[in-house]
């Protein structure tokens, strides 16, 4: 049984400009094989249909958008690790989150790099969600919505290949 308990509802919601703002992270660590070591990224299932996606949700009035991009890795994909830098700001439409706010479902979500360290055993959403780790060309073949496949390639890529080098380690510091 899971000790943590996934936040719900919408009255702590933080809205800007008619948008919901939302914080998510990409997941990843370093795969090592024959060929030196692989990136990998981990993706979710989606609750509402087929196609994976990053861990993501809504940014709450009583924390940090970096302190809301770790709760929802937590929440969704049942990981902890070091949030790394931000990635970019990403819009897109949600049908199923319209509300009073955001009337046509317009959503804003800030991205980070998130370095796993650890998978936890059980986490809130274990029940609804499956997590999988895949190689970048992989995680494009196989994510669901467009906006992240733009923060995963010119967002995650591009910051990866610029700060952290070709299978560097990452310093274990907390």
């Amino acid at each position: 049984m899971c000790d943590l308990v996934a936040r719900t509802g919408r009255l702590q919601q933080r809205y800007a400009d008619g948008s919901r703002l939302v914080a998510g992270c990409i997941p990843f660590r370093y795969l090592n094989s024959e060929s030196g070591k692989v990136v990998q990224v981990l993706m979710i299932s989606s609750s509402s249909g087929p196609g994976l996606l990053f861990p993501k949700g809504g940014w709450e009035n009583d924390e940090t958008v970096r302190e809301a991009a770790v709760r929802e890795a937590v929440e969704e994909a049942g990981v902890r690790g070091i949030l790394m830098d931000f990635l970019g700001d990403y819009e897109f439409k949600s049908k199923t989150h319209q509300d009073e706010f955001s009337p046509e479902g317009l959503c804003k979500a800030a991205m980070y790099a998130l370095y796993v360290k650890e998978e936890l055993e059980t986490w809130p959403e274990q029940k609804t969600r499956t997590r999988t780790w895949l190689t970048i060309e992989e995680a494009v073949e196989n994510c669901r919505h467009a906006w992240m496949k733009d923060a995963l390639v010119e967002g995650f890529c591009k910051w990866h290949k610029e700060n952290v080098g070709k299978g560097e380690d990452i310093a274990d510091d907390d």
